[in-house]
């Protein structure tokens, strides 16, 4: 892969063989974000579980202390005093068989978190196949499938995000902005990296979290110590 040369001038601040403190780790990802826009900062968690066995998945969902940085537009499934109290929550769509109908023929994917009541799951089934890959299933481990559709658009909202191992066994999820500085960013780690210790599985065997990355949108990643995400937990 050819890289351009603000990342070959970033990456030279990173001493790709070690393993930095948390902190440390957060500031040289500041550091070495050099595009013009807000990037993203990301982290990265390789699990020692397989994600092939049922009873090794590591998923769930967490509201980061600080949010995203990111407006997130939610859909939500359901009829009635629930459509009634989604929309009142801010919810962008709201809809029953007719989103179905509206994704189905329309291509209709202008949201970012798809919320949805248990009655409602059954119509939400049938376009499962097209939300799955995108990752907008609602789930109830989630907390995406609730009669509390208020609260989870609230959640959604105020910075909910969901984790959820890949076929690699690598945990990918947002968790801010370069513009939240050091702190933010700081308070947002432990509170993912926390929720993904506590939902270690009863089958895992040996060490959990092999190793830890975190990188801005276009900078260069900066590995943290396994050791000191698992003490902060």
């Amino acid at each position: 892969m050819r890289r351009g040369k603000k990342y070959k001038e970033s990456a030279k601040l990173v001493d790709k063989l070690k393993q930095y403190e948390p902190r440390e780790a957060l500031e040289l990802v500041l550091q070495t974000a050099k595009a013009k826009f807000d990037e993203t900062v990301e982290l990265h968690v390789r699990l020692g579980v397989d994600s092939r066995h049922a009873d090794q998945q590591v998923r769930g969902a967490i509201v980061l202390p600080h949010g995203t940085g990111k407006s997130v537009r939610v859909l939500v499934f359901a009829k009635g005093d629930k459509a009634e109290e989604a929309l009142a929550a801010g919810a962008e769509f709201v809809g029953a068989e007719d989103m179905v109908q509206r994704i189905q023929k329309e291509n209709f994917f202008d949201y970012d978190v798809v919320i949805a009541t248990p009655d409602m799951m059954g119509i939400v089934g049938r376009i499962g196949r097209v939300l799955g890959p995108k990752g907008l299933m609602p789930n109830p481990k989630a907390g995406t499938v609730t009669n509390d559709v208020a609260r989870a658009v609230k959640e959604a909202k105020a910075g909910k995000i969901e984790y959820r191992l890949d076929r690699t066994n690598i945990i990918h999820c947002p968790i801010g902005k370069v513009s939240f500085g050091v702190d933010k960013l700081e308070d947002n780690l432990k509170a993912l990296t926390g929720a993904i210790v506590r939902a270690r599985p009863a089958a895992a065997k040996g060490q959990y979290i092999l190793s830890c990355v975190v990188a801005s949108t276009m900078g260069p990643g900066v590995k943290i110590n396994p050791a000191r995400v698992t003490e902060n937990a």
